[in-house]
């Protein structure tokens, strides 16, 4: 996530807050799940810099990390862009959310029944949990995330799920040389991308609510 406790826990304070201003301008419920994803993300961030603090191991702190990181991202993201999306479009992304849901079945079942462990290796932070058929969780994962951010017909949501597909593996090349954690700061855009995302569905539903009067 972050290169230091400190920068998880500022990073994770900020984006929690940008979730906090997401969630109080929502208008819709259904886009709801989606508003509330930097308030996760945010909230994962500072798991982190607990596990920065106690020198990684196999706390509670380790296991909620991966439980966020694993599982609970790979169905959050399409349901929630299934609950944004209108009811005509919701069919593009059903695939991803199939794959999300499939995965989150098998990494549940990995993380209750393997050890996980944290370790701290210079500026990042390794978690070893030895997940089974790896490539095929790693591709499952991505169709669900990235994959239903890009099939949701929505010009910022495209916008999102590009993000993720070019920081995701930027981020990764960083951590596999154990230079810096910079996840940190893909997940804060994405954030703010989500509040614009917000804004202007709020914006638009105050239009129609004017032409509508």
């Amino acid at each position: 996530m972050c290169w230091s406790a400190t920068a998880d826990l500022v990073a994770g304070s900020a984006i929690a807050c940008v979730g906090v201003a997401c969630v109080a301008r929502v208008r819709r419920i259904g886009d709801l799940p989606l508003a509330a994803l930097p308030l996760l993300l945010g909230a994962h961030q500072l798991v982190e810099a607990r596990v920065w603090q106690v020198g990684g191991g196999s706390g509670w702190a380790t296991m909620a990390w991966a439980v966020i990181a694993l599982p609970l991202l790979a169905v959050w993201v399409p349901v929630a862009v299934v609950c944004a999306v209108p009811r005509p479009d919701r069919r593009r992304p059903a695939v991803p959310l199939v794959a999300g849901v499939l995965t989150a079945v098998v990494l549940t079942y990995a993380l209750a029944t393997r050890p996980v462990r944290a370790e701290i290796r210079g500026h990042t932070v390794g978690y070893a949990i030895g997940l089974p058929y790896g490539d095929v969780l790693i591709a499952g994962y991505l169709l669900a995330t990235v994959g239903a951010l890009l099939l949701s017909g929505d010009d910022w949501l495209r916008g999102l799920g590009l993000l993720a597909a070019v920081g995701a593996p930027a981020c990764w090349a960083l951590w596999r040389l154990e230079f810096v954690s910079t996840w940190c700061a893909v997940a804060a855009v994405s954030s703010v991308t989500v509040f614009g995302w917000v804004v202007r569905r709020a914006r638009a539903d105050r239009r129609c609510h004017a032409e509508s009067v």
